[in-house]
């Protein structure tokens, strides 16, 4: 199935480059070198047969891989050899083209999330009884750098690409400023890595890997709170089903208004997306066009007809809204059908598809490819990515609230609806939660 998703959480090859060496060395021998260069064979061969665009945006992909193998032949460990493969596919700069290497048989708990508020990277969570919190680091610490790495919107996805799919590191230097220091601070943190008895299945690294952070509940989708005559839906994820997008739109039709809070939601299903706008429009309402490799067609969300929501609707997103979320807002915008309010989201909507593979003989590994199938032109001739949707009305937390658990954005929101609603209230909402192993 399409996917509209992005990998919810590091420059192309040179800041991979740059993290080549920080992570726990394993010694490569020629079995495990050759089959790491057959799965750069097969990731190349998966994206010059299915790219969107045959002409690779200019970039010479055969030079490209060529140049790639030769610095696999000399690769001095695993992760290097890992590396140069997301490196060589990084160099299409392209959010939904990435290589997924195979699963190691261990959980990678880092113990803290870190997230772009605006211009600048804060610490939003911090996970109980890690080493993060006994280091000290607290939610709403500015992140200066990280491993010598600045974070910025451009390049926040490729930190989590390569920190959690790529080369896993054993620990990390924070440069951070507390609020209301005057001077930033450096904390060495440790990650938490346990072994596994098994590997993860593949498909289950995808759907962690693109979105954003990885880590919803799958028990909960979908998240609502009734205060008086506005619901307000929480929706995590467009990797949902009609069924449940047809039973929350039932909800929101008994209420005056809806707030959907899209923070967070790195994307999914094409699908979702066009089901979940016809419950807003009378009338079937084009969403763009899919801009393919040998075609180019019309995107068209069906309308429900007479049972379409009436209210007032009011979208939230961030940086971290990616994909289906961006697109769905955007036709919101472009269509006057809504007010969109936050923080610019992340300029990511390339649509995808996942492709698993194999290296090896009879020990085979198990990895995979995420390819662009398609961009996506808006209806007023725009494509989004690397642009993302500008909010009718820009909101932030400040490093204060988030280190106080205040949610100020939602609270605005809710007094837009004519509702009250405490920033502290609305922090609790819908609270973290931390990924199940």
């Amino acid at each position: 199935m399409f996917r509209f998703s992005v990998f919810s959480a590091l420059s192309r090859s040179l800041l991979l480059t740059a993290f080549l060496f920080t992570g726990v060395f394993s010694q490569v021998n020629s079995t495990e070198r050759g089959m790491a260069i057959g799965m750069l064979d097969s990731t190349k061969d998966a994206i010059k047969k299915n790219y969107y665009d045959p002409t690779f945006h200019g970039v010479d992909l055969d030079f490209v891989f060529e140049q790639a193998k030769e610095r696999m032949k000399v690769a001095p460990t695993r992760d290097a050899l890992m590396v140069t493969i997301a490196s060589a596919v990084l160099s299409l700069d392209d959010s939904h083209t990435n290589f997924f290497p195979p699963a190691r048989a261990a959980e990678i708990d880092y113990g803290w999330v870190v997230d772009m508020v605006g211009d600048d990277c804060f610490v939003t969570h911090v996970k109980p009884g890690s080493d993060a919190e006994a280091k000290g680091l607290k939610p709403g610490d500015r992140l200066v750098s990280i491993d010598g790495f600045k974070p910025t919107r451009q390049k926040m996805w490729q930190m989590y690409y390569r920190y959690f799919a790529i080369a896993p590191v054993g620990k990390v230097s924070m440069m951070l400023f507390s609020p209301g220091d005057e001077k930033p601070h450096v904390l060495e943190i440790q990650t938490k890595i346990e072994k596994t008895p098994g590997y993860v299945n593949l498909e289950t690294l995808y759907t962690r890997g693109v979105v954003r952070h990885g880590w919803y509940d799958n028990e909960k989708i979908d998240e609502f709170e009734q205060i008086g005559d506005v619901l307000i839906w929480k929706m995590h994820t467009f990797e949902d089903t009609d069924s449940n997008i047809d039973s929350a739109m039932a909800k929101a039709k008994k209420s005056k208004s809806l707030i959907l809070d899209l923070r967070d939601n790195g994307g999914g299903y094409v699908d979702i997306l066009k089901r979940l706008l016809g419950h807003f429009f009378d009338k079937d309402i084009k969403i763009g066009d899919q801009k393919m490799r040998k075609e180019t067609k019309p995107l068209i969300a069906k309308s429900r007809g007479g049972d379409v929501f009436k209210g007032n609707l009011y979208v939230v997103v961030n940086h971290d809204s990616g994909s289906a979320s961006e697109i769905f807002s955007r036709v919101i915008q472009l269509e006057g059908r809504g007010k969109i309010i936050g923080d610019r989201s992340a300029g990511a909507v390339m649509e995808s598809k996942f492709y698993s593979m194999d290296s090896g003989i009879g020990n085979n590994l198990y990895f995979g490819a995420s390819v662009t199938m398609a961009d996506v032109i808006m209806a007023d001739g725009k494509s989004l990515e690397k642009v993302g949707v500008t909010p009718d009305q820009m909101m932030l937390p400040t490093g204060k609230d988030i280190a106080e658990k205040k949610d100020p954005v939602l609270a605005a929101v809710a007094k837009l609806c004519g509702v009250n609603l405490s920033a502290e209230k609305a922090g609790t909402l819908f609270a973290y939660k931390w990924p199940k192993p």
